[in-house]
């Protein structure tokens, strides 16, 4: 949908001027370029287009005006031309001649030209036959007129060439071709500017001077728009700028870009090292467990130590994996961390819960890792149970070359805020659910065969039928389960209709899953293809988001070639490792996830994957309607074929799926295909068959032509053959149906659209950037402006397939998605338009980024349609080499839009080896370079498909049957052909690939274009080879009509090579280029011709390996003959013999330059040929000129040179950027005069080298500043232009006390110049002041330190807790910053950020406001008055601190090169494959020196200096280099994270240090079992300098048996430290005092320094003044002027000022820098094993005295704090409302045992009881008991330390570290089975809720809800008393009380201890009472009696009196009854 204006002339003009024509639709105005001195004619021939959303209706009206063009004034205008549009819209297109109006509407003289074309939507208007939009940024609407600057500067931004030249020749002359000549894009005009591309396909070359060509669009210079935009009234702050160096420029529409990088990164093996601290788990659901966790990465196991009876145990334990493999494979290994309750030997434990997540989410996290965060543990097997506990861990991973910057371990006692800190990325919600996710597999084809044929033949022999061979089932792998469906026997076709359903928490935090298609093998399954679904593109997280869904879709699986061997060397790549080379088969399958609702109780809480029978897919509506599609390829060109092919006949076959597969494709299903009539279900089942067997189909159909003919191939040179494709071109086409789903294509292409012209634009800005073109922030907005065009225009597009039938649940929701993402990103992309400032530039490019990454995320379709086309090459039917070029590039639209980037181009491919071959060397050289044309359409829409082919051929058809007219061509046949002459001007490379074992490589480059190629010559040993020679391609012949040729160049491809004695050259690198044509009829004249030298990048695989530095131009041949070519006007000195070099015009301008180099010394030179070096020499050599340094007559003795400076003058180009490299060579002068060479460094930039002589206008001395680069600051010329006035710098407080603390701190780039800096000891004493002085009711928190007390330590922890504070406001104030930001949008203000901060950080940024600090006094005394009063924290007690730098101080401080900088000397090849050779292995030693480069001549000033030696040139006052004595006093003050050494996962490190000859190892202090040492250890070192500079300080293992292993090294350069300006000898401390633990280190006092420091940088000062004042240079410090000694006694001193200067030093002008502060540094430990990957980190610093000053005092004592000693005593009173357990055995009745275990160390180590109170009937106890725990503890990091053997087998005691924590446990006493928890607490000492003063008020609540307890610490408090509950876990995990206990703790120092002793239990001394308890608790057979009292007397009294006179009644029945017969006989007897 759009309409095109082709604005052709303009006649009939007056008078002579420069024209310009603007044309206007809908509000959107677009220029042609500046046609210059025009007289009567103007002929524009442009193209615009306006893409139109909307159907034009018939009374819209078109404007164009035609102007005078004026540079300086607006332009005047000419006449007005308008049309209403309505003929336009009834016929599609119209030709117009008329004459213009001018401003009274009458007509005059002038009359214009044009042509409209309408295309509206429906396809209702004519034949519409337009190009794929220009991939140049010169695209459609600009926004929509809002910002009336951008269309109007830049006048020619916006400009299409349309080229619509339809192929067959029959229709030429129907259709009107419709093009314009000067399609040339814009320009800029400044010489050599656009010098550096990544790849500049022919950008246009920048003109020499400013004559504009005839047909050259207009630029305007950036000083022209600022003009133009004031005249106007705007600010050139809102100027935008559309491409000026667009990297395409000139590529017109019928090519496109090739793609540079050559090999695959995916799939190759990499080092990965996963390492897991496990630090503690809280909150375990069970009673009294034993915890153990296990930790699991992919297969790997281990586990930590077992913890008794806790519910939360507290590991600390460090676990490292270590992994090669490729990154798919790493990022989708499974991270597990279970914890498992009493695992032993026997039993594999219970599992109590288990967290997961996939390596990938840890690496994409922030520094790839997690710290210090709580895992979720829940329980796969129980859905409905709740959290199981939390674990807290820190997890990285790291890959080679990341480095992970730890957060500094000190004292970790932040808060454990656990909800705050979870394990989650962002983004993912705490609560998460069970979910259950629904893969459902439909049905597969195109499967290949896996068996071979013989096994075919003999299953037909025996069975007698022919099956298909293969028996599929298909695999799914998710978050480390796999399921699968049944086997389908033999069947290439498979249906399942199966669903496997995974339960898994949702979000899940596994981001793939893997979708496998098996084949089932009485051997071994194979896998036939894999798919990645990934999870994030088929769900939105946001609030409109939803949850993942799929298809029912097809996807397309892709891997090895389908002829099957036994022995596939490519079956990886069926695994879905790296990139698949053919189509495998594709699969129907959906994916759906449903939230469980776990409170349901019919659920099945089981997690275990389940397979089911699902449901068939109804299948036209979703999976799409089937259509015929039609591919159509050309091969115009087939060269750099590799010879090592053999001359076979070759050809190339294109397939997509399997259709076009002539060698595998698969035997064709029984079914016909059905006519169109038949139900649609059938015809898919043949839908993959191959039909390129001839068959004619029943309506005369064409038949599939997959590949081209066999050719023999020719030779082009030693290394390549080329096919004879001269005029006659091959062609394949091939039918295919597919499902219409391209839709999603189209979506994806336009998206695609966006990012690439997204992606250009960013890279102009930054190329604008690097080669310091002015403004490229308009660049930026310029693209942020085409970026809100281009979202909105994809609303408006996306909007209108709402309907779209056969749409899946995953298309509406991603398009809806989509669609927000995009206007969105639209309308941030308009507001940060209006920010880009010159200033806030850089952070905005950052967020431009992000735009990138996200468009590319959006445009990634997850489902696929139609499956990628391959190319490839057979050699004798053989398949050698491939392509894959995906099927949505080359896809066919009506709208330009929609359209494939590729589609109808003519585009460079470069076929690879498959797999694994591609990999390394192999992969880098070329198999092929194709020209390809590609068109993928629908069959109905196949009219316009070699649109877009080279003009000027005629169709070859087969001769078949009836000849249809719809046949396609089976050749072309080029019928014009035109002859250039290529000139290819080879200047030189620079930075190239070492491919010797020297380091150095012998380079040349051949030059390919078409079929022709050349080298330049082999220049020997070097990597920056100046060839400066033109090579000439004569007679190049090129097919097609000569205006695209203009256009459209082929691309030139360049290699580098390095040319070896014996055997063939090595490949050294590549890049393309595009030249610039000339055609016969133009003039060689500027602004494009000559054309101008340019970088272009060289790649090697897929990293860069250089730059190559030429110029390209393409002449045409005309009718004359080559007598019409310019002539080669080289330079006259030719003794070059044949080699031209390259001519005048483009070689570059040069002048007169001196090059001085310091020579300083050489260090650590290593053997040559085993030989060692001994007399050195340095040779440099910058563009043919050079010098050699002084001969170093013995290397051992001093490796130093005699002569410090020396200089040579050479021809150096104007324009820095083409500078040449100046090579640093060292060698060894042998006997006989024979030299070795060393070792070589190129320095591939001189800039920084470069000193400008300070500018004369400019009298600031900081603009001379910023030039310098740190060589004034080195040659101090200190009388330049100081700016007048003093400045006072304040450090002393005011003295009135109430005015709490002023402390202003400001940066450096703020207003005010005040830094206010309180003294620290001024502060200690107000402070001691104010709370002697009345405490104002405030509260006296922790007494203030004693100084005595504190040591050094003390000051690192406290500095520690500081650089924590203030990471932690950085983060705030930058958060702070950014919302500021956004609120000050509108207004557009730009933010001063203003932090507070220790002192200015780096003297760069204070720079900037020197000019400010020239305002006068008064001002800043106001300003101080006003400093705002901050109201002073509780602050925390002060003690003195030095600086944490979680780095090493190099990184700190620039390397310390200010004056000195070091060079590495290289030598030996670099490696092949990336992983072996680093840049640390070739190294063989270390130039150092320095390097200062000037135009001559240099200004009188300079050497007019005085003291200016002219021995040293500009490297005046430089120290003297001989040899010197230092003291080197290295403190180690611990290490972390070491990577374990042992099998048990521990280390027993030690240090050993190296300097020189001097080796310490200090074996007999190892730190057993310990990853995190702590060694407090300083160690003096006697060194000579330059002998011995590096120290080295490593970190060994310590092993009983064998060698001790190196856990990791760090190295130290000494000698730069020690001479650096910025005085890294001995750091400045931040107070001066001469006693405690802050004594001053240097035997240098700061007086002493400040008068050194001024005395070398040429400073007036310093001088000391009245009332504590210092002046140096032109500022005035101020501070405290008295000491106290030990005594407490005062003295006057001036050291508080001196230091106060020193501290400040960088506020100085011309000489002042940083000086080191007193610090700490972090530095790395490296393996030479593991190269890359850090073993670790040591903190510690060096300090360095020379011997010829006074001694240093004795070393500053770090040693470990020893614990301190401290008794705890706990009494356990009583406990109350305890749960009763037992039932009596006569009663029944519930009664408890209950005794009271208590423990602070462990379980096993000190538990101890108390007796039992049996029998209690309340729950109540009564013990009086007392528990003593001895125990160690480390205040600073609030730990207690144990030793114990780890084990009986453990050589010696391991030091542990755990938390003070004391566990109360209330059980039930058993006697013959275990005895029954009840319940526990856990106090942890150093806080925990102080015990209510009843039973009645102590709750539950003093255990859930901590947070809003106040919080008692024992080592405060010394002793409390109080109740406490007891909780445990009831079924439901809920906590319950379970009783409590009233207990006192009292805490004791060891020494208070001894005073007071006090027994256990209830022991004297200090007995406590016995507890008053109920007799009742005596159990019955301890004490029958009592027991059976109590029975009896109180509950069966009454039941007892009943039975005994039950049994008395008895009694007297059974004597009565007894005795009655005796008593009656004898009664009757009468006896």
């Amino acid at each position: 949908m759009a309409l095109l204006l082709q604005l052709r002339t303009v006649t009939g003009l007056r008078g002579k001027a420069d024209r310009i024509a603007k044309a206007v639709f809908r509000g959107l105005s677009f220029y042609t370029r500046v046609l210059e001195n025009c007289e009567d004619e103007a002929r524009f021939d442009e193209t615009f287009r306006w893409p139109v959303a909307s159907n034009i209706d018939g009374n819209e009206i078109l404007e164009i005006q035609v102007f005078n063009y004026s540079k300086v004034f607006t332009n005047r205008l000419i006449g007005t031309f308008q049309m209403v549009l309505q003929k336009v819209v009834e016929e599609g297109q119209v030709e117009v001649t008329d004459t213009l109006i001018d401003d009274n509407n009458s007509a005059i003289q002038t009359s214009i030209s044009i042509e409209i074309r309408y295309q509206a939507l429906d396809g209702t208007v004519g034949a519409w036959n337009d190009k794929e939009f220009l991939e140049t940024p010169s695209v459609h609407s600009e926004g929509d007129g809002r910002y009336p600057l951008e269309t109007d500067s830049l006048l020619s931004s916006h400009r299409q060439g349309l080229d619509i030249s339809p192929g067959k020749s029959n229709q030429q002359s129907a259709e009107r071709s419709f093009r314009s000549k000067g399609k040339e894009k814009t320009k800029e005009h400044k010489a050599g500017k656009g010098v550096f591309s990544a790849m500049k396909l022919g950008k246009t070359r920048p003109s020499k001077d400013d004559h504009r060509k005839q047909d050259e669009p207009a630029v305007l210079e950036a000083e022209d728009l600022d003009r133009k935009a004031l005249l106007r009234g705007l600010e050139p702050d809102t100027i935008s700028l559309a491409s000026v160096t667009a990297v395409t420029t000139n590529v017109s529409n019928k090519r496109s870009k090739p793609d540079i990088k050559m090999e695959p990164s995916a799939g190759r093996p990499m080092d990965y090292q996963v390492s897991i601290t496990i630090i503690e788990a809280r909150q375990l659901v069970g009673l009294n467990m034993d915890p153990v966790v296990c930790v699991e990465v992919g297969e790997e196991k281990k586990y930590t130590s077992m913890k008794e009876s806790t519910n939360c145990p507290y590991y600390n334990e460090y676990f490292v994996f270590d992994f090669h493999v490729p990154p798919d494979v790493m990022f989708d290994k499974i991270i597990k961390l279970s914890v498992i309750h009493s695992k032993n030997l026997l039993r594999s434990g219970t599992l109590v819960g288990s967290f997961k997540m996939d390596v990938g989410t840890v690496y994409t996290q922030p520094e790839h890792q997690f710290y210090h965060k709580w895992a979720i543990l829940s329980d796969p097997e129980d859905l409905t149970a709740g959290l199981k506990g939390y674990l807290k861990c820190d997890i990285a991973v790291v890959g080679k070359g990341d480095n992970i910057k730890t957060p500094h371990k000190a004292n970790e006692t932040e808060e454990d805020d656990i909800e705050g800190n979870l394990l989650l990325p962002d983004g993912v919600p705490p609560e998460r659910q069970w979910a259950r996710f629904y893969i459902k597999i439909y049905r597969a084809e195109g499967l290949p065969r896996m068996n071979t044929s013989i096994m075919a033949n003999v299953k037909k022999a025996l069975i007698g039928e022919n099956k298909d061979l293969v028996d599929p089932y298909v695999q799914v792998v998710f978050a480390g389960q796999k399921g699968k469906t049944s086997i389908q026997k033999s069947s290439y076709e498979p249906l399942w209709n199966e669903q496997i359903i995974f339960t898994e928490m949702f979000p899940p935090l596994c981001k793939r899953i893997k979708i496998q298609i098996r084949d089932s093998d009485k051997v071994n399954d194979v896998a036939i293809g894999t798919h990645f679904i990934d999870l994030r593109k088929i769900s939105n997280e946001g609030d409109k988001g939803f949850l993942p869904t799929f298809g029912p879709a097809w996807v397309n699986m892709y891997g090895s070639t389908r002829n099957y061997t036994l022995m596939d060397e490519h079956q990886e790549l069926n695994e879905g490792l790296g990139e698949g080379v053919s189509f495998r088969a594709r699969l129907l399958m959906s994916l759906a996830v449903e939230i469980l609702d776990t409170t349901n109780p019919e659920i099945n809480s089981s997690t275990e994957v389940q397979v089911e029978q699902a449901t068939s897919v109804a299948d036209q509506n979703c999976t799409g309607k089937m259509e015929e599609f039609f591919l159509f390829g050309a091969f115009l060109e087939a060269t750099m074929i590799d010879r090592k092919i053999g001359d076979k006949p070759i050809n190339f076959e294109v397939t997509i799926g399997n259709y076009g597969n002539q060698i595998d494709g698969m035997s064709k299903p029984i079914l016909r295909r059905k006519k169109e009539g038949g139900d649609g279900n059938e015809e898919e089942s043949e839908l993959l068959q191959n039909s390129s067997e001839d068959e004619g189909d029943e309506d005369g159909e064409m038949v599939s032509v997959s590949s081209s003919q066999p050719m023999k191939p020719l030779v082009t040179d030693r290394n390549y053959f080329h096919l004879p494709y001269f005029e006659k071109k091959p062609c394949i086409y091939i039918k295919s149906w597919w499902q219409d789903q391209r839709r999603r294509l189209y979506n994806a292409n336009i998206m695609d659209k966006i990012a690439d012209k997204l992606e250009e634009g960013l890279n102009d800005v930054q190329e604008m950037i690097k080669t310091e073109k002015p403004h490229p922030e308009r660049r930026l907005r310029g693209v942020l402006e085409e970026l809100s065009s281009g979202c909105l225009h994809f609303v408006t597009l996306a909007d209108k397939d709402q309907h779209h039938s056969s749409r899946t649940r995953l298309d509406r929701e991603r398009l809806k998605s989509c669609m927000r993402e995009l206007e969105n990103m639209g309308q941030q992309a308009t507001a940060l338009r209006s920010q880009v400032k010159k200033n806030t530039m850089k952070d905005k490019l950052k967020l431009v980024q992000n735009f990138l990454q996200k468009l590319r995320f959006l445009a990634d379709e997850p489902q696929h349609t139609i499956p990628d086309v391959f190319i490839w090459m057979l050699s004798n039917n053989k398949r050698i080499a491939y392509a894959r070029v995906p099927s949505k590039d080359i896809l066919y639209s009506i709208v330009d839009e929609e359209m494939g980037k590729e589609c109808a181009k003519v585009k460079s491919i470069f076929l690879k080896l498959p797999g694994k071959r591609g990999f390394g060397p192999a992969g880098w050289t070329v198999q092929a370079k194709m020209e390809i044309y590609l068109w993928l359409g629908l069959n109905k829409q196949r009219k316009d498909f070699l649109s877009g082919l080279p003009c000027g051929f005629e169709e070859k058809k087969t001769a078949r049957g009836q000849n249809l007219p719809s046949f396609p061509p089976i050749s072309l046949l080029y019928t014009k052909k035109q002859v250039f002459q290529l000139r290819a001007h080879m200047y030189q490379a620079r930075s190239l690939f070492a491919a010797d074992s020297s380091g150095l490589s012998d380079p040349f480059a051949r030059v390919f274009f078409i079929s022709q190629s050349q080298c330049t010559e082999v220049l020997n040993e070097t990597l920056c080879p100046t060839w400066d020679q033109l090579l000439v391609f004569d007679n190049v012949e090129l097919y097609g009509e000569a205006h695209e040729m203009r256009d459209d160049p082929p691309i030139i491809v360049i290699e580098i090579y390095d040319q070896d004695t014996v055997g063939k050259a090595d490949f050294m690198g590549r890049t393309f280029a595009k030249p610039v044509v000339k055609m016969s009829d133009e003039q060689y004249c500027p602004p494009r011709f000559p054309p101008q030298l340019e970088y272009y990048q060289i790649y090697r695989g897929n990293s860069t390996a250089g730059d190559l530095l030429a110029a390209f131009e393409l002449l045409q041949i005309g009718p004359g003959g080559k007598s019409d070519l310019p002539p080669i006007d080289g330079p006259t000195d030719m003794d070059r013999g044949p080699i031209l070099p390259v001519p005048l015009g483009i070689r570059p301008v040069l002048s007169k330059y001196r090059v001085e180099v310091l020579f300083w010394g050489l260090r650590d030179l290593k053997r040559v040929n085993l030989a060692q070096v001994d007399r050195p020499r340095v040779d440099i050599e910058c563009a043919g000129k050079g010098v050699q340094s002084a001969l170093i007559q013995n290397y051992k003795k001093n490796p130093n040179f005699s002569t410090l400076v020396k200089w040579f003058e050479v021809d150096l180009p104007e324009n820095e950027l083409l500078h040449p490299p100046l090579n640093i060579r060292v060698v060894d002068c042998r006997a006989f005069g024979r030299y070795t060479l060393v070792g070589s460094h190129a320095v591939s930039s001189l800039r920084k080298f470069i000193y400008r002589p300070p500018d004369k206008k400019a009298q600031h001395w900081n603009m001379t500043a910023k030039h310098l680069n740190g060589y004034l600051a080195m040659t101090n010329r200190a009388h330049r232009s100081r700016p007048t006035g003093e400045i006072v710098v304040n450090m002393e407080p005011e003295v009135p006390i109430k005015k709490m603390e002023t402390m202003v701190k400001l940066e450096a780039n703020s207003d005010a110049v005040v830094k206010v800096d309180v003294s620290e000891e001024e502060k200690e004493r107000k402070k001691k002041k104010k709370k002697g002085g009345g405490g104002v009711g405030e509260e006296v928190e922790e007494e203030e330190p004693d100084d005595s007390m504190l040591d050094w330590w003390s000051k690192y922890f406290a500095s520690i807790e500081t650089m924590k504070e203030k990471l932690r406001q950085q983060e705030a104030a930058a958060a702070e910053a950014e919302e500021k930001e956004e609120m000050e949008m509108a207004e557009g203000k730009q933010v001063v950020n203003k932090r507070g901060s220790m002192a200015g950080k780096g003297s760069k940024a204070q720079a900037k406001n020197k000019e400010k600090s020239k305002a006068p006094k008064d001002d800043k005394k106001k300003k101080q008055q006003s400093a705002p009063e901050l109201p002073e924290k509780k602050s925390k007690p002060r003690i003195d601190e030095l600086k944490v730098f979680n780095k090493e101080l190099e990184t700190e401080f620039d390397n310390f090169e200010d004056w000195l900088h070091t060079f590495n000397l290289l030598r030996g090849k670099i490696g092949d494959n990336d992983d072996n050779a680093t840049e640390e292995e070739r190294i063989v030693g270390r130039f150092k020196g320095s390097i200062c480069v000037y135009k001559m001549p240099l200004p009188d000033d300079i050497t007019k200096e005085a003291g200016y030696d002219p021995n040293f040139g500009m490297f005046q006052g430089i120290p003297s280099n001989d040899p010197i004595n230092v003291l080197v006093r290295v403190y180690v003050v611990r290490a972390t994270d070491l990577h374990p050494a042992d099998i048990n996962g521990k280390a027993d490190p030690y240090i050993a240090i190296k300097l020189g000859k001097t080796d310490i190892k200090d074996k007999e202090n190892y730190i057993s079992k310990q990853l995190n040492p702590v060694f407090g250890k300083s160690f003096d070192i006697e060194a000579t300098f330059p002998m011995e500079s590096m120290l080295t300080v490593a970190v060994y293992d310590w092993d009983l048996v064998g060698t001790d292993d190196l856990i990791g090294e760090t190295k130290i350069d000494l000698e730069n430290r020690y001479y650096s300006k910025h005085r890294a000898t001995c750091g400045v401390s931040q107070n001066y005092s001469i006693h405690g633990y802050n004594t001053w280190r240097d035997p240098m006092k700061p007086s002493q320094i400040l008068s050194k420091l001024c005395k070398d940088g040429k400073v007036d000062g310093p001088h000391y003044g009245p009332g504590g004042r210092v002046k140096v240079a032109n500022r005035v410090f101020t501070g405290p002027t008295e000491i106290e000694d030990e005594n407490g006694q005062k003295k006057q001193t001036d050291e508080h000022l001196a230091l106060a200067v020193l501290r400040h030093w960088e506020d100085i002008p011309w000489a002042g820098c940083k000086l080191v502060p007193e610090h700490v540094e972090t530095r790395p430990l490296l393996n030479p094993d593991k190269p890359g990957i850090e073993q670790g980190r040591l903190e510690m610093w060096v300090d360095m005295f020379p011997m010829d000053m006074p001694a240093p005092g004795p070393a500053t004592d770090i040693s470990p704090r020893k614990p301190k000693k401290y008794e705890l005593r706990v009494i356990v009173w009583n406990t109350d409302e305890v749960i009763l357990e037992d039932d009596d055995y006569f009663t029944g009745e519930k009664s408890s045992d209950i005794f009271v275990r208590g423990w602070l160390k462990g379980q096993q180590e000190d538990k101890q009881d108390t007796d039992v109170h049996y029998h209690s009937l309340t729950g109540e106890g009564n013990f009086n008991w007392r528990y003593i725990f001895p125990f160690d503890y480390l205040m600073a990091e609030e730990k207690i330390v144990i030793s114990k053997k780890e084990s009986m087998f453990s050589w010696d005691e391991t030091e542990y570290k755990i938390p003070a924590r004391l566990t109360l446990q209330v059980w039930d006493a058993d006697h013959f089975s275990a005895d029954d928890f009840l319940g526990a607490i856990e106090l942890d000492l150093n806080r925990f809720p102080r015990g209510a003063k009843t039973s009645k008020q102590c709750s539950l609540e003093m255990v859930t809800n901590e947070a809003e307890l106040p919080m008692i610490s024992i080592f405060k408090q010394k002793r409390v008393k109080g109740w406490w509950p007891f909780v445990a876990r009831d079924e439901n995990d809920e906590l319950e009380i379970t009783g409590k206990v009233e207990a006192e703790l009292h805490l004791l120092t060891a020494e208070e201890a001894e005073k007071s002793p006090a027994g256990l239990a209830r022991n004297e001394p200090d007995p406590l009472e016995k507890p008053n308890r109920p007799d009742t608790s005596f159990i019955w057979f301890l004490n029958p009696l009592k027991s059976i009292k109590y029975l009896i007397c109180t509950r069966y009294k009454w039941l007892i009196i009943k039975i005994v006179l039950a049994l008395l009644l008895l009694v007297m029945v059974a004597l009565f009854l007894y005795s009655m017969p005796g008593y009656m006989v004898k009664k009757l007897l009468g006896a």
